[in-house]
């Protein structure tokens, strides 16, 4: 049966070699990696990778038993520790994973935490310089908590009760005098085996939660003014947090950079088992956001903390006063909670959805207006039979995805503080080249959603009976299955603007359906004007790519209504050339982060089949276009010359911004930036660029730029209007701020060998041959760094706007690229992992 209308093609699945033990086995990054905790391994990948492609591994290994005291022999027979004396398993599996935000990594990439089933918790960073799979340690967070006890003598660890089952010891053999006071001559002493079971149970972990990045409060754009905090829950009921700092300056050189790290303290959250966390940043007042804290227990109780921002991002040390306890949730059966999630209502900024999955099947919805203090119980749902493994909410929390052991997936819809379930994924084609049968799948270990709300992605089991013993059998064990859901009705009435721009002769099903696709696209774009929210676009690219496919009418019309409705704020239906018009003529109000994302549309879809040479010389494309397709060749012009004024735009903003810091940077010529920090450089090239471009260029840039004189400008001797080119030491003439050609030398037979060099995307200077800064959408290099308030921009005007004005010492510096606003990296061979965020 053909596939029905322009809808996505199906994503293909991913096999996993080891099975999932536990819930929330899969998690989505803010980088675009998908990270699957299977077995001893945490499997990483792309989810646009096909089956066999490069994945990155974590592998879990046993760890050495942690030296918290020793006992008599015949206190293994008490029942505190008589759990302990029975467990026999060697071979730790993953237990929790948790991506951390974007930018905590040496490369501004994403850590992952790993908690075992020992207890153990380890932070690993990608191998971006490394040519192998394996990620890399970084910190030993249970050997730091180690030693915060052994500091402190494991005060205030003894607990009333607890459960410590599956926790190694140190064996005391013969409890004589003789060893006893060996004992002491050796710095040890015997504990009791309450003392033995207290002490193992605070050092073991069962679940892993990064927040999201926090900004402390600054009038700069410091990368150090940003903090994230690592939430690590124990058998002990308390848990632990952890403040992770970002790199002081972001490299693709040196792998060894430190992770800077911070225990600041312990909340006393339950009196049993933490056995899931939840953070949520909410923002409803921009001016001071707040942080949230859901914490599952295994007795059943939930609770929802307020921090105190203050005291959690700056205080040396956190405790119970750092946290408010807004709810406790305890229900009478008091069954263990297996998962959380937390979302801000999209409906209603100052209430917060809280999902809470049960061992028993069931699941909890909770309405929270953290304003007033009140909560709602919006109603408990027998979905499953067997224990929830994951909870997902998505656009807004309008939908819910629940998935359990019973290898069931539902689907939920929120309206009018009502759950109802609904099936989008029967209408959905299926891959057909699955190279296993879904009657083969067991169970179900957890569901997450993509950063754009259009994909959600699961893991599951296998039945091993169900599979060929000779074949099938002896290399799946699990895998992931990925389902579009922009096409979920979402609120939308079926006279949308939309619908108009459909072909007459589709079925009713293919209008409904794209009249839903172009809304939640619409709704996703729009979640991206959040400067704090990463630009990895990959679902939304990859939806619109396949409407242009197959309607290149319907695209080019939702591009346009979000230009009108989202970028330009029209309250009328204009025609498309008229929109486009206004458009270009209003570029200076526009943010930057709008141009950003209209940059990559207008690359990665309207001009997907142009690279990054023909778009800058598309005169030589329409001539070839005009023999083929005239409405082809009028279509791509429309569109190269929206990219080119867009991004001539930014680079207006980018020179401008640079020659406005240049004078203060001046007032202080001897002064060392600190790492992180940006200053100016490029000048001359810059003023180069002016010059070749000035019909094109405001007259305010032109002035900003002679103010800043000839002789001022190389008092610092940062740069030089004269380069050469790194292959012959020629001369590098300035022609273009994309590349340069080398005067080159003459050879014997007269010809001139001149070398095309590339230049930096920031600065203009032609780059080194040492590793580059790579932007995987419009494909240019740089090995400067552009300035963060660049990305912050809701407009340019060169006489008025402020920013421009501040202090270079102020400003940080980030690897986004600042004609597509996305995070650039290293490039790297195909035979290694790389997140693309389109």
């Amino acid at each position: 049966m053909a596939r029905p209308g322009p809808i996505p093609v199906p994503l293909q699945p991913a096999m996993l070699l080891g099975s999932p033990s536990f819930p929330n086995a899969v998690v989505w990054s803010d980088d675009n990696l998908i990270a699957v905790a299977s077995g001893h391994l945490v499997t990483i990948l792309r989810p646009d990778l096909p089956i066999g492609c490069p994945r990155g591994v974590i592998r879990v290994s046993p760890s050495d038993p942690l030296p918290v005291g020793y006992v008599h022999r015949q206190d293994l027979l008490s029942g505190c520790l008589l759990p302990t004396a029975l467990y026999r398993d060697d071979k730790p599996v993953v237990r929790s994973i948790s991506w951390s935000p974007l930018g905590m990594a040496a490369n501004s990439g994403c850590l992952i935490a790993v908690c075992t089933s020992e207890g153990h918790v380890k932070i690993y960073r990608p191998p971006f310089c490394d040519y192998c799979a394996e990620w890399i340690e970084v910190v030993d967070i249970t050997k730091r908590l180690y030693d915060y006890f052994q500091c402190t003598e494991f005060r205030g660890t003894e607990i009333a009760s607890f459960d410590v089952s599956n926790i190694r010891f140190f064996l005391q053999e013969n409890a004589s005098d003789q060893t006893d006071s060996m004992y002491k001559h050796n710095g040890e002493s015997l504990i009791n085996a309450e003392q033995y079971a207290s002490r193992s149970a605070m050092l073991c972990s069962l679940v892993v939660s990064w927040s999201p990045l926090l900004r402390l409060a600054s009038e700069s754009y410091s990368v150090r003014d940003s903090v994230s905090l690592l939430a690590v829950g124990g058998k002990s009921g308390n848990i632990s947090l952890w403040r992770f700092h970002p790199p002081d300056c972001y490299t693709i050189d040196d792998g060894e950079v430190p992770t800077t790290v911070e225990f600041v303290g312990l909340l006393q959250a339950h009196n049993s088992w933490v056995t899931a966390i939840s953070w949520l940043l909410f923002a409803f007042d921009s001016s001071n956001p707040q942080i949230l804290l859901a914490s599952g227990s295994s007795d059943g109780s939930v609770k929802i903390w307020l921090a105190h921002n203050d005291k959690l991002l700056k205080s040396s040390k956190v405790d119970q006063t750092s946290f408010s306890l807004l709810k406790e949730v305890i229900t009478v059966n008091a069954v263990p909670v297996s998962v959380l999630s937390v979302t801000v209502h999209v409906q209603y900024p100052s209430k917060v959805l809280l999902a809470t999955g049960k061992v028993s099947g069931s699941f909890e919805i909770w309405l929270c207006d953290v304003s007033s203090g009140e909560f709602d119980k919006l109603g408990l749902y027998d979905a499953h039979d067997f224990v929830v493994t994951g909870l997902a909410w998505a656009f807004g929390g309008r939908f819910l995805y629940s998935c359990s052991q019973d290898n069931l997936m539902r689907s939920w819809i929120l309206h009018e503080n009502c759950l109802n379930e609904v099936n989008p994924i029967s209408d959905m084609p299926r891959d057909s080249s699955n190279s296993f049968s879904r009657d083969a799948l067991d169970s179900c270990f957890g569901v997450t959603v993509s950063p754009g709300n259009l994909v959600i992605a699961t893991v599951h089991c296998f039945d091993v009976e169900k599979l060929h013993r000779m074949y099938e059998g002896r290399i799946l064990r699990a895998a992931i299955e990925y389902f579009w859901i922009g096409g979920l009705h979402v609120d939308v009435q079926l006279k949308s603007p939309f619908s108009t721009y459909i072909d007459e002769n589709s079925s009713f099903f293919e209008k409904e359906l794209l009249t839903y696709w172009g809304t939640n696209i619409i709704w996703a774009l729009n979640q991206y004007r959040c400067h704090d929210k990463p630009l990895v676009v990959w679902d939304i690219i990859t939806a619109l790519s396949a409407f242009k496919d197959n309607n290149s009418k319907y695209a080019e019309h939702l591009l346009i209504k979000w230009i009108s409705s989202s970028i330009l704020q029209l309250d009328m239906d204009l025609p498309p050339e008229k929109v486009l018009s206004f458009f270009s003529s209003s570029l200076s109000d526009i943010s930057s982060r709008l141009l950003h994302l209209l940059n990559i549309i207008c690359r990665r879809v309207m001009l997907e089949d142009l690279d990054a040479d023909q778009i800058f010389g598309i005169n030589k494309k329409v001539q070839k276009l005009e023999r083929i397709c005239p409405a082809m060749e009028k279509q791509t012009t429309k569109w190269t010359e929206i990219l080119l004024s867009s991004e001539r735009e930014l680079r207006e903003r980018l020179v401008g911004f640079s020659f406005s810091a240049f004078p203060t940077s001046m007032s202080y010529p001897e002064t060392t930036p600190q790492p992180g920090c940006w200053s100016p450089v490029g000048l001359p090239q810059m003023e180069q660029w002016i010059a070749l471009d000035q019909k094109h260029l405001r007259d305010q840039l032109k002035v900003i730029a002679s103010e800043v004189t000839h002789e001022k400008r190389f008092l610092t001797s940062r740069c030089s209007a004269v380069e050469t080119c790194s292959f012959c030491s020629a001369s590098v003439p300035f022609e273009s701020p994309e590349f340069g050609f080398c005067q080159g030398e003459n050879s014997g037979s007269g010809d001139v060998r001149r070398h095309r060099l590339l230049r930096c995307v920031v600065c203009m200077q032609v780059c080194p041959t040492t590793p580059l800064w790579y932007c995987v959408c419009c494909h240019r290099s740089g090995f400067r760094l552009a300035p963060e308030p660049l990305f912050r921009m809701s407009s340019f005007h060169l006489d008025s706007d402020s920013s421009t004005k501040s202090s270079s010492q102020a400003v940080s510096s980030k690897p986004l690229c600042p004609f597509c606003g996305i995070l650039l990296r290293r490039q790297q061979p195909d035979f290694l992992l790389s997140p693309t965020p389109v």
